[in-house]
C-alpha cells in the first residue's frame, strides 16, 4: 500500500463534473493498494496517517497531527501510485491490485480511517475518470510506503 499525503487548506474531488467529496483544512490521501495487502497492513497505515505530526503546533513545529487539529480527511484511490517506471517509458501497473481486490481494501481502509476520526471521510468514486483539485498547505507532501 502506498499513501501520498497533503496537508492542505482544501481539497475536492469531482466526477462528471460533480463534487463527490470534498474538505476544509486537513489532508488529502491519494491510496494505492498492492496484491499482498490485508487488514493488518491497513491497520498500520490508517493510525499512521491520523497520528501523522505535520500540523503546526503554536510555536510553528510540525507536533500536531490531523487528529489533534480536528482536520478532515479526503480519501482519493489511485493505482498509478503503484506504477513502476523504471524500465522502458510506458509504466507498469502489475504491482497495484486489480479493482476486484483493491476496491474492498479501499472501502475497508476509509472507513478505519473514519473511525479513528470519529467523523466521515468524504471519497472519489474508485475506478472512475476524477478530477483532484487541492490547495496544498506548505506545502506539506508525504510518500508513506506500508512496512511490507
Amino acid at each position: 500500500m502506498r499513501l501520498v499525503i497533503q496537508r492542505v487548506s482544501e481539497a475536492n474531488v469531482t466526477v462528471d463534473g460533480q463534487i463527490t467529496g470534498q474538505i476544509g483544512p486537513g489532508l488529502l490521501v491519494l491510496a494505492g493498494f498492492a496484491p499482498s495487502d490485508n487488514t493488518a497492513s491497513l491497520t498500520w497505515m490508517c493510525r499512521k496517517l491520523v497520528q501523522l505530526r505535520i500540523f503546526n503546533d503554536e510555536n510553528g513545529q510540525m507536533n500536531r497531527s490531523v487528529q489533534d487539529v480536528g482536520g478532515q480527511v479526503l480519501v482519493v484511490s489511485q493505482f498509478t501510485l503503484l506504477a513502476d517506471a523504471r524500465k522502458g517509458n510506458r509504466p507498469s501497473y502489475i504491482g497495484a491490485a486489480s479493482p476486484p481486490i483493491a476496491e474492498p481494501l479501499y472501502r475497508q481502509f476509509v472507513a478505519m480511517v473514519a473511525a479513528e476520526l470519529g467523523q466521515p471521510v468524504p471519497t472519489g468514486v474508485f475506478g472512475a475518470d476524477m478530477k483532484v483539485s487541492l490547495l496544498n498547505d506548505g506545502p506539506v507532501t508525504i510518500v508513506l510506503d506500508s512496512p511490507a
